[in-house]
């Protein structure tokens, strides 16, 4: 039997943001935060859990989970398989669309909670070789923070090396969502227990027909939108190297600013 992916934003999201794995969302939620030197939490409440009315091809379905802590600490955790580019303004726009969403008409700023946003990427992104970057709002000399209630984690996947850690820790969960064979799952559990039922809950999502005709369907949209912003890019990079070329700059240059071959842009004159 073939393993769904668990990187699909559809699978992540049965896995870590059902009612019934509330208890392997706030696992996997404590080994972000203790990694970050943070506390841990006790409970978790799903804002948005998965539902059957969760359309795989439906733009206006949700796929990421949102949670509240029980002080009122909001988190959101998207996967994001493909980039999409332009993650760092969505991941503020959405972060602050969650901020300002908590006050309603007449209440005061003081009411306004924590947003944690955690962007699980499964491409590179930042230019460091950390797999988890976190980011807050701090003076620049001093390191004084201005405020805490933006927080965000930045976890890439291709950072991570495919070796089993010697004990538990944040590695587990992250090699078990970039798909690490399943002979290496025992030793994955042995080091995180609560990894157990986020791997039952993914055997049993791929060996459910209904769950893999949807899971077939959403993979195909991700693919496909993925391939039109490659597509869209790659057109907008040939207009500008079109543009170099009408500038009299040299190839060597323009292959340079833009990373087309040499041979790409002498097609293009």
């Amino acid at each position: 039997m073939e393993l769904l992916d668990p990187r699909v934003d559809f699978v992540f999201k049965r896995i870590f943001g059902s009612e019934n794995n509330k208890d392997v969302l706030l696992a996997f939620l404590n080994r972000i935060f203790t990694r970050a030197g943070e506390p841990t939490l006790t409970e978790i409440i799903l804002m948005n859990p998965y539902t059957d009315k969760d359309d795989p091809l439906d733009k206006q379905s949700i796929f990421d989970v949102y949670a509240k802590t029980a002080e009122g600490k909001l988190i959101d955790i998207e996967m994001q398989l493909f980039n999409k580019y332009d993650i760092e303004k969505r991941t503020l726009f959405y972060w602050s669309k969650r901020y300002a969403g908590q006050l309603k008409e007449g209440e005061k700023y003081q009411e306004l909670k924590k947003c944690v946003t955690i962007n699980i990427l499964n491409y590179a992104f930042l230019s460091n070789d950390e797999y988890h970057n976190v980011f807050h709002l701090r003076e620049d000399r001093t390191g004084i923070p201005l405020i805490d209630d933006i927080e965000i984690h930045v976890l890439e996947l291709p950072k991570l090396e495919n070796e089993i850690p010697s004990n538990g820790g944040l590695e587990n969960w992250l090699l078990f969502l970039k798909g690490i064979d399943t002979t290496y799952w025992e030793a994955l559990k042995m080091n995180e227990p609560g990894l157990e039922k986020a791997m039952d809950t993914l055997q049993y999502l791929s060996q459910d027909s209904e769950a893999r005709r949807l899971y077939e369907a959403r993979q195909k949209y991700l693919h496909d939108e993925a391939s039109m912003l490659e597509g869209a890019k790659q057109a907008g990079i040939k207009e500008v190297a079109k543009n170099m070329l009408e500038l009299n700059l040299d190839i060597a240059t323009i292959a340079k600013a833009t990373g087309l071959s040499e041979k790409e842009i002498l097609e293009l004159k």
